[in-house]
């Protein structure tokens, strides 16, 4: 009988297991690798378990018994470690056994191959099944450059699928891996996006199961210093820090070894610039989401945000005092328009922003991207793919030219210069015509910049290299095939500041404020204020500081503590500002009195601000001084007279006061615009304060059936209004009735 086993269920109590022993808890993290072993088909892990559970209990009873082991934290650490690797094989044996994935398809028919040879054990590079091909080619002269429909090339590319499986699909790396890794590093007959393919073959098998020689092979491809690859190699290595983040510290081996390199600048500026690649990749859904919805269909469709019945904030444009503080950093300017043109988008491309994610998402469904590792094969201009294009008839004369324009391009991924490819045999002739007079004018363009960008910025190749690889392993968790058999790197928070990897190869405190403000830029401001708050205790007299956590604490809705900061910036440098985003503080905190004295110290440096006068005559009608409030919002009309929105405080002002006349003076002028649900209530309460209760009934129904409100909503604002109406002279009596009127009239 076949067991059912969830492994949903496995790689989550794995996940938590991991997470136990990283704090320690120990028993706990034991008593859940007694459950696994319970499912798997490794009997003989059980004894090792068993070991595991004595040792410890060993340990604990010399500790409380007051026994001085001078071996005892080496033992606890192996302790630990071997915890966490019976943990890995435990999970890989489940999932292999019961998941249906197709890695362990992949795994098993590699096997049945490696039996053929009749060596099942790979001790040596010699025991591996591919090694005879692997000779073959080692023994060819470095010139050689077979034709691509050739038997040595088709072996060639048969070898190179083998290589990258087998680093791919081996759990632990042994005597046969680390040869075969040095074979490719120091041989030199693999070409650069071999070794590229290799190097992700090895990222991906650490991913699976963790393993120190892994990660120092990573190293390894990355000290070798060839282009292309060591983006690839460090991108995998930090990916790979961040994800075994909780147990990082108990290899110090790791530690030590990124420690050291860490002292070399080179070192920690790539690290940084991955880091921030990475962290950067958490903008594309949102991106890929406002290119489909605002630029591709040129079409920018604004929600009027209704706050209060009386849509107070919609009166004026916003305030440039309401947004961020314009003395921060220019890199604020515009930024309410910064998706709007397509200026702006190129500026984004330039920063490393994902902008064809939603353009290419549909163009992965060719054989192409049904062969594994061609999620990662960088593009290069002898690619078969390439010659493909070359037997076009419109195309073929522009091969050449069109290769190397998307090899150059740093604007495409890997993943999609394929896509677009395979995409272009597809297309009418024009197109395909238009699409050569693109490329030719790409290529001019590139190559007139390429020498000057390179002699400005000497990471410039670096930074393009790990932007377009890091989209590629993007695009492969978010579109292959295969993405259900991993663990998305880029769901979540993505917070690798928090990692020790960023803490060992950053200068801390100017790393954590540059990306604080990058965060801030993006409006990341749970993750900006973090940082900023671990910034702000070397910097006390740092006013803009101060602003910008209270800015965070304001858009997290935590008006407390952004008053106190802003209080804080203000006593340091006093400015309108400031004074006003006190004021919306006390105002969110129902502090009326407090929120009105602030905005009218606010008034008094810049009388000519109306979005002053206008939370001026908000601050009035909260307080329910009518008079007051109507001699601001005068001013405002008088400097905006077309503006129909100040029509309506005035006109709920006039109704509060009992002067309803005037009041419908101006709801009839409000009515030349569009009305919205609260409108049409606050219409009804001023008929029925004129004893017309059946047009009172009528203006109701109109606020109901606007679809803006549901019936339960009316209920709440009409009993919220209700001692208004009262002292406005409506009998309490009649309320009742009238609202069952109401409500039976409308069904």
């Amino acid at each position: 009988m076949i067991q059912s086993v969830n492994t949903t269920k496995v790689i989550l109590q794995h996940k938590q297991l991991c997470k136990l022993v990283s704090e320690k808890k120990i028993k706990q993290s034991l008593d859940i690798l007694q459950d696994m072993i319970s499912i798997s088909s490794l009997g003989d892990l059980r004894d090792e378990y068993n070991n595991l559970e004595m040792t410890y209990r060993s340990m604990l009873t010399y500790t409380i018994e007051g026994i001085n082991d001078p071996e005892r934290n080496k033992i606890y650490l192996k302790l630990i470690q071997s915890i966490l690797g019976l943990a890995d094989r435990l999970r890989q044996d489940i999932l292999s056994q019961y998941s249906g994935w197709h890695t362990y398809w992949v795994m098993q028919q590699t096997s049945k191959e490696q039996k053929l040879t009749g060596k099942t054990l790979v001790e040596t590079v010699d025991d591996l099944m591919f090694k005879s091909d692997l000779d073959e080619w080692l023994k060819l002269s470095n010139e050689i450059n077979p034709d691509p429909e050739s038997e040595l090339s088709l072996k060639h590319k048969e070898l190179i699928r083998k290589i990258f499986n087998h680093l791919w699909l081996t759990d632990y790396y042994g005597e046969a891996e680390d040869s075969l890794i040095n074979i490719i590093l120091n041989a030199g007959k693999f070409r650069w996006f071999e070794s590229c393919l290799f190097v992700s073959a090895v990222t991906l098998s650490a991913l699976r199961t963790f393993q120190v020689e892994k990660l120092f092979s990573l190293l390894g491809f990355y000290e070798s210093g060839a282009d292309q690859v060591i983006e690839r190699a460090l991108s995998g290595l930090i990916l790979n820090l961040h994800y075994y983040n909780c147990r990082i510290l108990m290899y110090p081996e790791v530690t030590s070894k990124i420690t050291e390199m860490s002292k070399e600048s080179r070192f920690r500026e790539h690290c940084r610039i991955i880091i921030l690649q990475t962290i950067r990749s958490r903008e594309t859904e949102n991106l890929s989401k406002k290119l489909h919805e605002e630029i591709l269909p040129k079409v920018a469709k604004l929600k009027p945000r209704i706050e209060e019945k009386l849509d107070l904030d919609n009166i004026l444009p916003k305030d440039k005092y309401e947004e961020k503080n314009p003395d921060w950093s220019e890199m604020f300017s515009d930024s309410e328009e910064i998706f709007k043109t397509m200026e702006e988008l190129t500026k984004l491309q330039m920063e490393g922003a994902d902008v064809y994610m939603s353009a290419f998402a549909n163009l992965k469904h060719f054989d192409f991207f049904k062969d594994f590792h061609n999620w990662f094969v960088p593009f290069y201009p002898d690619h078969e793919i390439v010659n493909e294009i070359f037997h076009d008839e419109i195309l073929g004369p522009g091969t050449n030219e069109l290769a190397e324009a998307l090899y150059k391009t740093p604007f495409i991924c890997n993943s999609d210069k394929y896509s677009l490819l395979l995409n272009l045999k597809y297309l009418p002739s024009a197109q395909k015509t238009m699409m050569l007079k693109v490329f030719r004018m790409e290529l001019d363009g590139l190559q007139q910049l390429e020498g000057e960008e390179n002699a400005t910025d000497p990471y410039r190749s670096f930074r393009t290299n790990v932007t377009q690889y890091l989209q590629d392993i993007y695009r492969f968790f978010k579109l292959s095939p295969y993405r259900k058999e991993f663990e998305d790197l880029f769901s979540g928070k993505l917070d690798i500041y928090n990692s020790e990897v960023f803490r060992i190869t950053s200068n801390l405190q100017e790393a954590q404020a540059g990306l604080a403000d990058y965060f801030f830029s993006k409006n990341y401001y749970s993750d900006a204020l973090d940082l900023f708050l671990r910034i702000v205790s070397d910097k006390p007299d740092d006013s803009q500081l101060y602003e910008k956590i209270a800015f965070c604490f304001q858009n997290e809705e935590n008006y407390e503590e952004a008053l106190r900061y802003y209080k804080r910036a203000e006593l340091i440098d006093r400015k309108i500002w400031t004074l006003k985003k006190i004021g919306l503080c006390l105002r969110r905190l129902g502090k009326k009195e407090d929120a009105l004295d602030y905005y009218l110290q606010a008034g008094r440096l810049d009388p000519e601000d109306m979005h002053t006068a206008i939370m001026t005559g908000h601050c009035y009608l909260d307080l329910r001084e009518y008079d007051t409030a109507l001699k601001y919002y005068f001013r405002v009309e008088y400097n905006d007279p077309g503006n129909l929105k100040i029509l309506r405080p005035i006109a709920f002002c006039y109704f509060a006061l009992g002067r309803f006349s005037d009041s419908e003076k101006y709801y009839d002028r409000l009515s030349t615009g569009k009305l919205n649900a609260h409108d049409y209530i606050n219409k009804g309460h001023l008929s029925l304060c004129r004893g017309k209760k059946k047009e009172a009934i009528d203006f109701y129904r109109l606020g109901i059936n606007s679809g803006e409100i549901s019936n339960e909503e009316f209920m709440t604002v009409f009993e919220e209004d209700k001692p208004l109406l009262v002292s406005l002279g409506v009998n309490p009596e009649d309320l009742p009735i009238l609202l069952d009127y109401l409500l039976f009239s409308i069904g």
